[in-house]
């Protein structure tokens, strides 16, 4: 099975997490398989510290898996280490048909920018040539290239519809750098 990747990239309350709830909905209805990369630049506190598991890994262990009959959860201490590159924490995920990466907008990946002007921030997609797809509540701009996708972020089926004829296509194959 070759994974596909997709970047999700824009500001902070955008609508991300929005969308890509709904895109992941509809394409586990569909019998996809997708894994979700998020990166944080905060710290990630998954249990209190209270529970066992922190209590552990304070302790010293290098990693801890918490493990229940509803899902398992491998924490990694990186102590004084440098994060993985997005390469890396690929390789640690199951196979999938799709890998939904938000965050990591300096990868060199296919990635779908979300856009909405009203947050006062400006858009990406003019500084980054990986964007290959723009889901903005706001009309195209005249001079938008002709190679970059305008998608209605107030239709996600219509971004449902692009991804999906995307990935029958192949064109999320590329891998981010090592470097």
């Amino acid at each position: 099975m070759v994974t596909q990747l997709l970047g999700v990239v824009g500001w902070s309350g955008s609508g991300k997490t929005t969308l890509l709830e709904y895109l992941l909905a509809q394409l586990s209805a569909q019998g996809k398989t997708v894994n979700v990369i998020k990166h944080s630049h905060h710290d990630i506190i998954l249990e209190p510290a209270h529970k066992d598991s922190a209590r552990l890994r304070r302790a010293g262990a290098a990693e801890v898996m918490l493990a229940s009959p509803h899902r398992y959860a491998l924490v990694h201490e990186l102590r004084d280490s440098v994060e993985p590159r997005l390469a890396e924490l690929l390789t640690r995920l199951a196979p999938a048909d799709l890998v939904l990466i938000e965050g990591y907008k300096w990868e060199t990946i296919a990635k779908l920018e979300i856009y909405r002007p009203s947050i006062g921030k400006p858009a990406i997609f003019s500084d980054d040539k990986y964007i290959v797809a723009v889901a903005s509540d706001a009309p195209a701009p005249p001079d938008l290239s002709p190679d970059l996708i305008w998608l209605d972020l107030n239709q996600p089926e219509t971004v449902l519809q692009w991804l999906l004829n995307a990935l029958r296509k192949n064109l999320f194959t590329m891998q981010p750098s090592n470097s």
